[in-house]
């Protein structure tokens, strides 16, 4: 009985204390309403009887045993009271009221309703006519109130109601706090960080991250230190302060912070860049504070902040605000507070952006962020092992192949993987099929990169003419251009809002472009604008984003790349903005940028026309198929326009099928073969002549901004050639 005691209390004896019961408040709530509900029923405002005034005037005040007649005005009645003498109230003539347990004989004893007062006072002066003047009985006026109802609906209802409305405020603003009851008014200052430990882990880990091989063995490298750090402080090293995952959206990043908080063992706060942001002066310093107070206590242990841009933006840039700015405050206890560990405390903070850029110098130096982990779309392999995880939990026809749809899929983020492989799912099941074959995933690809096919919007047919030859203008430009990128499919299908056509080509991957390159996706690209005026003599605004992406191009190549002799080989790039509302380059310089940018561009479109002349009657033959079969696919290339002359293997075809060359096998009109397969697009949109709209071709388009910005942090200044088909095939789609 000794032990037991002893493992209940710890092996410690506790004194006999008297076990006193703990208090709770809704004890208040319910002695409140007991009260309320006394008040109501319980409490009256006398005993008396009510009679009517002929009983009053026959039986009582004709036999004169009315004491005396107390008046008082109720509401908008009159309220007559009516005392009888002690004397004789006690006798069998009043039983009704003098029978009672609780009977005292102190009135009133009975009362009256009146509606007038001075009726009833012409009434009771008519009866007392033959009395004597010691036997007339008066009325006697007063002013009466009910002192308990008025006490409780004016102060003490109104006073329960303040005290539970507060009450209510206060549990609804605890509700939504995270960890720490950041929710409460009083700790708004709280960390709003999600804690996941060992009662709340993560069931995502590495073997869930695929096609991010070299992040992954960063991020490992620092799970093992928080796991076994004396195999690396043994030899001297010391643990990361910090990890910053820099890569595009749709990456993977978060999902690779995730994997860490499965695999760390220890314990990991989450929170958003935008949690530290509220209304309040000083909330977002104060939340950093308590972030860190929180994570020291429980070190060793990681700190993931998603969004970081959202308070690490580099400061001084909004004047406007002036140095009280909130998210500056902000931004400088992190500082603080990230410099301000110890090498040995085990705690370490993750981060992610897709905005390198725009981050404060100070945020990225060593000693903060000491590791910056690049995570770039990925390549052939990478997408093939992407695919392999999500395809696991699919029902799939034996003839899926991973490799393939990889190679399809050039310029895919792993979002995007993602995608694909659930819009195959739907379609397969919009068929009522018991599994997802290859076609499923073909129109997944067209479906993502394209839009959805609508086959029944109502186009006239001059429309029509025009979106084949324009569609035809681009097949032929890119058909006899040795650099431009190989033509797998032609549609004039509308797809999407606005698409009314498209043509889907099969980039080979690289990273660094020549001239001769650029200089050929720009007559490509031009090739459906010349296609028009050379046809019909007139344009339209279907070459609305061709002229978009070549303006870009012509610019990035004469101020960017360095590739106009005139200009020389300068690059006017800025991805910091250090240059502000300001330009590196004098008026003259601009006059004659913009002079070489439209030169360039004219040229261009001369040589296209020149092309497209010489192979007019090719134009017409692939304009006439795409009218009557609406898809044309490579094979219909070949047999219309003879073997491409360049002697040239895509990436898909090195991939797939390796040193040896595989004939492709035509499809049939609704049938895309694996090797034939769309590809993410530029999507071109054309718009009405009186808008001038600039959208994207597809997500993974880039704009000449963020190339600035990836020519600008590359480790190779040769990754500035990337253009806005740099891993993305093209996809020339028109608008009505």
């Amino acid at each position: 009985m000794e032990e037991q005691k002893k493992k209940t209390t710890g092996g410690k004896k506790m004194p006999n204390m008297p076990q006193v019961p703990k208090f709770n408040f809704y004890w208040i709530y319910g002695i409140l309403l007991v009260a309320v509900l006394a008040f109501q029923f319980l409490y009256k405002d006398n005993s008396a009887k009510e009679i009517s005034y002929q009983k009053f005037e026959t039986e009582m005040l004709m036999s004169h045993d009315v004491e005396k007649l107390v008046a008082y005005k109720q509401n908008e009645m009159y309220m007559v009271e009516v005392y009888i003498y002690k004397a004789k109230v006690t006798g069998e003539k009043y039983k009704d009221i003098n029978s009672g347990a609780y009977f005292s004989g102190a009135g009133p004893h009975y009362f009256l309703t009146q509606l007038s007062i001075d009726d009833f006072n012409n009434r009771l002066r008519d009866a007392q006519k033959s009395f004597t003047p010691a036997e007339k009985v008066d009325v006697e006026y007063i002013t009466k109130s009910n002192w308990g109802r008025d006490f409780l609906f004016s102060w003490l209802l109104p006073l329960v109601l303040m005290i539970a409305v507060w009450m209510f405020i206060m549990r609804k603003m605890s509700g939504g706090g995270g960890a720490g009851g950041g929710g409460q008014i009083f700790n708004i200052g709280k960390s709003r960080a999600t804690l996941f430990d060992k009662e709340s882990q993560v069931a995502i880990t590495f073997n869930d991250v695929a096609g991010l091989e070299e992040a992954k063995q960063e991020v490992m490298e620092v799970v093992d230190f928080l796991k076994n750090p004396k195999k690396y402080t043994n030899l001297g090293g010391k643990i990361p302060k910090g990890v910053l995952l820099v890569g595009a959206p749709g990456t993977g990043k978060t999902l690779l912070a995730k994997a860490v908080a499965g695999e760390a063992q220890v314990p990991f706060f989450s929170l958003s860049g935008s949690d530290f942001v509220e209304m309040f002066v000083g909330v977002g310093a104060s939340r950093v504070r308590d972030l860190f107070k929180q994570a020291k206590e429980k070190a060793p242990c990681i700190i993931f902040i998603d969004e970081i841009d959202a308070i690490g933006r580099a400061r001084g840039k909004n004047q406007i605000m002036g140095g009280n700015d909130e998210r500056e405050n902000t931004l400088n206890q992190l500082l603080v507070e990230m410099d301000g560990f110890g090498t040995d405390s085990g705690v370490i903070i993750m981060a992610a952006t897709n905005r390198p850029d725009v981050l404060d110098p100070a945020l990225l130096r060593p000693g903060r962020f000491d590791r910056q982990i690049g995570i770039d779309k990925p390549d052939l392999i990478g997408r093939e092992q992407i695919f392999k995880v999500h395809l696991k939990p699919l029902k799939l026809s034996p003839n899926i192949d991973p490799k393939k749809l990889a190679a399809q899929t050039p310029g895919f983020a792993g979002a995007e993987i993602a995608n694909v492989c659930n819009e195959a799912a739907l379609i397969a099941a919009r068929k009522d099929k018991q599994a997802i074959d290859m076609q499923d995933f073909q129109d997944a690809i067209d479906r993502v990169i394209g839009g959805l096919e609508k086959k029944n919007k109502i186009i006239s047919p001059e429309e029509k003419r025009i979106v084949a030859f324009h569609e035809a203008g681009h097949a032929i430009a890119g058909w006899f251009l040795e650099h431009a990128d190989p033509l797998v499919k032609v549609s004039i299908v509308p797809r999407g809002i606005a698409a009314l056509g498209y043509a889907q080509y099969l980039p080979k991957e690289q990273y660094l472009y020549t001239t001769e390159q650029l200089l050929d996706s720009m007559k490509m690209t031009l090739g459906g604008r010349a296609a028009e005026e050379i046809v019909f003599g007139k344009i339209s605004t279907g070459a609305q984003n061709d002229l978009e992406r070549i303006t870009k191009l012509a610019y990035a190549m004469v101020t960017m790349y360095g590739m106009n002799k005139t200009i020389g080989n300068i690059s006017f790039n800025d991805p910091q903005g250090e240059f502000g509302y300001g330009k590196p380059y004098s008026d003259k310089t601009s006059e004659l940028i913009d002079i070489e940018v439209r030169g360039l561009i004219a040229q261009m479109y001369e040589d296209t026309k020149a092309m497209l002349t010489k192979h007019r009657a090719h134009l017409d033959n692939i304009a006439k198929a795409l009218l009557e079969k609406e898809i044309i696919f490579q094979s219909d290339l070949e047999e219309l326009l003879g073997k491409r002359p360049f002697d040239t293997r895509t990436t898909y075809d090195e991939f797939v099928n390796g040193a040896e060359e595989e004939t492709v096998v035509e499809p049939s009109e609704k049938v895309i073969d694996a090797k034939e397969s769309a590809i993410a697009p530029f999507a071109d949109e054309l718009t009405r002549p009186t808008v001038f709209e600039s959208k994207p071709a597809v997500e993974g388009e880039k704009t000449i901004e963020e190339l600035e910005a990836e020519f600008a942090n590359s480790d190779n200044p040769d990754d500035g050639l990337k253009i806005s088909n740099q891993n993305s095939p093209n996809v020339d789609s028109k608008t009505e």
